[in-house]
């Protein structure tokens, strides 16, 4: 199947590769969903149903990933067309809206700190595609393209100037590098005025669903204000494609270094298999698999949702047969504001402080005397 063929038959290469023509052509609401449906002649009463409490979006490119007709069984389609299980309610009774309780820490508007030292600065609420998975489902209702305002962000310069023990800021939304440059960089420079901000980061999916976005100028930009470092969001190895690698090289050859957080996605890449290939090739274009997420308990994402033994087992067999760059921290978002948790394979067994016993890799038991001790000198 090629829906670039189906759907958007006569579009030029230049205008395919054009991240405004891109924007400019999503598919979305009813008439998107119509399109779509038309073109694969499949029902689409399911889908239509869903975007009557969340929105939906996608690029034609992130579009074109998808393989299969059945696209909610397709890894790629079931991350970005609204599933009919959306707004089911057998288990809605399970999930939040905010089940990491972010409104109740954003002391101002546009600014979420949790951590001592790291806060969250959201500016925008524009997306090229809405992921079903999203833990931001909440702000769907509000109206694309809200940027952090001059006053606004004055008011964040002034809370992070009071705070100095923040160092680090991330900035999120919505995707920032859908922002005008101007913008971009008003935010980039406000940030770079406050002495204690030592590290920004930037949290976006651009390189996944938008590649095209990540021009020259995009790059010279976020080089003029490193150290900057970029965490992006591929979850299956169909998403890195020829013009993916381009993007992320054009940030790496900018100075950019680049981290993946993947989130555990049942449908996705919920089996030891997917993940190995995900993170392999993340390691050879040089993407540091960062996190693997499970699934935060979101409403609007139940069908997502993997038993946490399942994702343990997989990481379990990762340690086993992927070299460390490979892989990533298996984490917990803890609900009600609890943080993050790491759910780590746990090769000691037994250890009463003479002596420990170890599982290896292959499942053999070794035992370690432990005799280097630390003695102090009187």
């Amino acid at each position: 199947m090629n829906l670039k063929k189906l759907l958007w038959p006569h579009v030029s290469e230049k205008e395919w590769n054009n991240w405004q023509w891109q924007l400019k052509n999503r598919l979305s609401g009813t008439a998107g969903l119509m399109r779509l449906g038309e073109a694969l002649g499949t029902d689409v009463t399911g889908p239509l149903k869903a975007i009557k409490t969340y929105k939906w979006a996608a690029t034609p490119y992130y579009l074109s990933l998808i393989k299969s007709k059945d696209v909610l069984h397709d890894p790629v389609g079931r991350q970005v067309i609204p599933s009919p299980k959306e707004t089911e309610a057998p288990s809605l009774s399970l999930a939040s809206s905010d089940p990491l309780r972010e409104k109740e820490y954003s002391p101002i508007k546009g600014l979420i700190h949790r951590y001592r030292d790291r806060v969250v600065i959201l500016a925008t609420s524009l997306c090229a595609s809405y992921c079903r998975h999203c833990n931001r489902k909440r702000q769907w209702a509000q109206p694309e393209c809200i940027t952090v305002s001059q006053k606004a962000l004055e008011e964040i310069k002034g809370y992070l100037s009071s705070k100095p023990h923040v160092r680090e800021v991330l900035v999120s939304g919505g995707d920032p590098l859908l922002l005008p440059l101007v913008k971009l960089e008003f935010i980039l420079e406000a940030l770079r005025t406050i002495s204690t901000i030592k590290v920004i980061r930037l949290g976006t999916r651009v390189p996944v669903t938008l590649p095209m976005r990540v021009t020259d100028e995009l790059c010279m930009l976020l080089k003029r204000h490193r150290p900057i470092w970029i965490n992006t969001h591929f979850n299956h190895p169909d998403e890195i494609t020829k013009v993916a690698k381009s993007a992320i090289e054009r940030m790496q050859l900018a100075g950019i270094p680049v981290s993946n957080q993947s989130v555990l996605l049942q449908g996705v890449n919920d089996d030891y298999e997917t993940l190995h290939r995900l993170f392999c090739k993340l390691q050879e274009i040089m993407i540091r698999p960062y996190y693997l997420f499970q699934c935060d308990m979101v409403k609007g994402t139940t069908h997502f949702w993997v038993p946490l033994e399942r994702g343990i087992e997989i990481m379990e067999r990762m340690w086993a047969h992927v070299g460390g760059m490979c892989v990533p921290n298996f984490v917990v978002d803890l609900p009600d504001g609890g943080g993050k948790a790491r759910l780590l394979p746990s090769h000691l067994l037994e250890s009463d402080g003479g002596e420990a016993v170890f599982s290896t890799f292959e499942k053999r038991l070794i035992k370690v005397h432990l005799t280097h001790t630390y003695a102090p000198q009187v």
